[in-house]
């Protein structure tokens, strides 16, 4: 190794287009390696590439690898590769716990440079509540796999990082291990320009954004059935994909209008009065939620929208569980409508969950 620190940072995928949630963190994490180590001193190594298409193939290769705990996009052949690889680096970064069958290679190969983990979410709660349908044939093989992989992480990774206390507690639950570092959901700052036109109270405009995803859209639906009927509001749908689920839903879908694969959501962000972000299952944190907080927005969401967020409620909008609290909170604010622009919720975004908010304290937890 030289005498300047490298690290060779894993990928779940090279994404074409626009980035989700995962991606949005992934990236998010790439910066703070690459400001803690220097641009030239953080490579990457991307498990899947959108660019490359999908094929029969690699489906019939996962099926086969799966039982022996190489997840959807690795082989022994390819972890192999990376072990090799990473040989050269003082540290490697494998940024979802799916793959920790490489952190137990670059172990059993007495690998001399330090393994970190980041878990997006704890991956068998969140594939056992959210991912997988409970009809998937082979489905138990896959949660088998996801757990054997997260229990590989916490038994040979040097350092794991979660995104919140809750998930910190579970996988300490599950695997027996505490993690070194709570290191929550944060982006880099686009900043935005301040909207200080007030709500448009007799109508209030209303935005649910997200990519086409069970948890998202089973949200979504729930809102549009028992929600929507009962307040007076213009109601919008944005995400990646999202036309798919106009087509899952075109009666109910029908009068309102989803926009989907924007190039940028700044614009949709910008108009609306009101984030309407109806989550009910998942883990990890959202990172909707993250990017509401950046562009100062009036946000309603449940536990799960804002699970890990440190913020006021009533001041970024309202905490609502059930059918009857998000008409109320809706209510509410039509009749004492605010700025579209939320300064609370900027500056909560500012001081916490910005990337230079976090980069000092991931820089000396990577370096010190």
């Amino acid at each position: 190794m030289s005498d300047t620190k490298k690290i060779l940072f894993i990928w779940y995928k090279r994404s074409k287009g626009i980035l989700e949630g995962g991606g949005q963190g992934s990236l998010k994490t790439f910066k703070l390696c690459q400001s803690a180590y220097g641009e030239q001193g953080v490579d990457s190594y991307y498990i899947h590439d959108e660019y490359a298409g999908k094929s029969l193939l690699n489906y019939l290769r996962a099926l086969l690898f799966f039982p022996a705990g190489y997840y959807y996009g690795l082989s022994p052949h390819r972890v192999e590769q990376i072990v090799a690889l990473a040989q050269q680096y003082d540290a490697v970064w494998i940024d979802r716990s799916i793959f920790g069958i490489i952190a137990k290679r670059l172990s059993e190969t007495n690998y001399p440079g330090k393994i970190y983990v980041h878990f997006h979410n704890v991956e068998l709660v969140y594939f056992d509540d959210a991912k997988l349908p409970k009809w998937l044939p082979g489905r138990r093989i896959v949660l088998r796999c996801v757990e054997r992989n997260e229990q590989w992480c916490m038994d040979y990774a040097d350092r794991v990082v979660a995104l919140n206390e809750r998930d910190a507690r579970v996988l300490h639950t599950l695997y027996g291990r505490d993690v070194e570092l709570v290191l929550p959901v944060s982006l880099e700052d686009r900043k935005p320009q301040a909207d200080t036109t007030t709500m448009t109270a007799e109508r209030l405009k209303c935005l649910s954004m997200g990519a086409y995803f069970a948890p998202n859209n089973d949200g979504i639906i729930w809102f549009v059935r028992n929600v929507l009927p009962k307040v007076n509001v213009e109601y919008k749908i944005v995400g990646k994909n999202m036309a798919q689920l106009k087509k899952d839903y075109p009666d109910l879908l029908k009068d309102i209008e989803v926009i989907s694969d924007a190039p940028s959501l700044e614009p949709y962000l910008q108009e609306a009065d009101l984030m309407v972000l109806p989550i009910f299952a998942g883990s990890g944190m959202k990172v909707k939620t993250c990017e509401c907080l950046m562009y100062g927005k009036n946000i309603i969401g449940t536990n799960e929208t804002f699970e890990g967020y440190e913020v006021d409620y009533r001041q970024v909008g309202a905490l609502c569980n059930t059918a009857e609290e998000f008409i109320a909170a809706i209510n509410e604010l039509a009749a004492h409508p605010r700025p579209r622009w939320n300064k609370y919720s900027r500056q909560v975004y500012l001081e916490k969950y910005s990337l230079d908010s976090i980069s000092e304290t991931f820089k000396q937890f990577m370096l010190g």
